[in-house]
């Protein structure tokens, strides 16, 4: 039975890393699946992922930033995602919906209904059967992120703009706890991927 899987998290939480130990879980028991990404996904919607990750001297406000997402998210939704679970194909994917609600919402200040108004139009009834947090303090995160090197543009942002993200999505997650599991990222590599697969092994079913 297909599955659809979201992967969600600040900066430097690690999402890298868990989709790989998710992909060679889903390879190791023969599950057939896709793993994409937000933006991006479909060769347009990797354009769109450009404008919206490029240093500018151009300021991109929060409301273009918010529309940009979610024309790179409808693309994405009607050409891979719908079309691989039409097919019975797992499909994961790093971010989705939540990650709007996060950033533009609560990061950015912008009005929850108007993102929702955006979900019932352009995203309709299709609904994460799970959800991974991967959780860490943005300071911790964003270490991680610098020590890699060549900052996008929301990686740059003030750590008091991440910390609002990280609030909203343990509030999330408390509010639909069937739905998400958190994982906390402080931990080590190999305790992180044992509590990956400890979680796959129960969704698995």
């Amino acid at each position: 039975m297909a599955k659809f899987i979201t992967i969600e998290g600040g900066e430097g939480a690690g999402k890298s890393t868990v989709l790989r130990t998710i992909q060679n879980y889903l390879q190791k028991k023969k599950i057939e699946h896709i793993i994409t990404r937000e933006p991006g996904g479909t060769v347009l919607a990797e354009k769109i992922r450009s404008l919206l990750l490029e240093q500018s001297d151009e300021v991109l406000l929060p409301e273009s930033e918010l529309l940009l997402f979610f024309a790179s998210r409808h693309q994405h939704i009607q050409h891979k995602i719908k079309p691989a679970l039409e097919k019975s194909l797992w499909v994961v994917s790093d971010r989705f919906v939540d990650a709007s609600f996060a950033y533009q919402g609560a990061g950015r200040g912008l009005d929850d209904k108007r993102i929702q108004y955006l979900k019932e139009w352009l995203v309709g009834d299709l609904r994460p059967d799970h959800t991974l947090l991967l959780d860490a303090p943005p300071a911790i995160g964003l270490d991680r992120v610098k020590a890699r090197g060549n900052l996008d543009r929301i990686e740059v942002e003030q750590i008091d703009f991440f910390n609002r993200v990280r609030h909203y999505y343990l509030e999330l997650a408390d509010k639909e706890p069937t739905r998400f599991h958190i994982i906390d990222t402080r931990l080590s590599l190999e305790n992180v991927e044992e509590n990956v697969q400890v979680w796959l092994r129960r969704i698995a079913v």
